[in-house]
């Protein structure tokens, strides 16, 4: 029996942070699903297209990593993909009230499908997709925050 699990956001764009998050759920699961919200309330830098193609070019020698995207209710897509564990990542304390709620509200419509959180690496516990696009716009340095392909694409974007 293969184990998955989904792991949703918006990747607006993918960090480092979530690479580190990706990793140690791949020492947990066999297969972790990176799950791209549509999500256009955030207002997002990238189009869905745009984060789709970075997610799969910094998965791309990685077989255990499947992306998909979704607009509709994430407890939909897990059903669809036949997944019972939902992967988030807790940054701070402050994250985990937000964090619990949802996966309270996810058990109450599928009580089947449970949601575990995994902390980042130490060095990238304070980054954060918002931030990295702000230091972006205003011409900062980010590249020891994100790959490269990403780095390329956020200053193709900005510039």
């Amino acid at each position: 029996m293969t184990t998955k699990v989904i792991y949703p956001g918006t990747f607006d764009p993918i960090t480092y942070g979530h690479i580190d998050i990706v990793e140690r759920a791949l020492r947990l699961f066999d297969k972790v699903i990176i799950g791209i919200a549509q999500n256009a309330a955030k207002k997002p830098l990238f189009t869905l297209e745009e984060r789709i193609a970075l997610v799969e070019k910094v998965f791309a020698n990685n077989n255990k990593v499947q992306i998909c995207s979704f607009s509709g209710l994430l407890i939909d897509l897990a059903r669809e993909k036949n997944v019972m564990v939902i992967l988030r990542g807790l940054r701070a304390i402050s994250d985990f009230e937000y964090e619990l709620q949802l996966a309270n509200l996810n058990r109450s419509m599928e009580p089947k499908i449970d949601t575990i959180f995994l902390t980042p690496a130490e060095q990238y516990a304070y980054i954060s997709a918002n931030m990295i696009r702000e230091i972006s716009a205003l011409n900062g340095d980010v590249s020891k925050f994100v790959p490269p392909i990403v780095l390329k694409a956020l200053k193709n974007k900005i510039s």
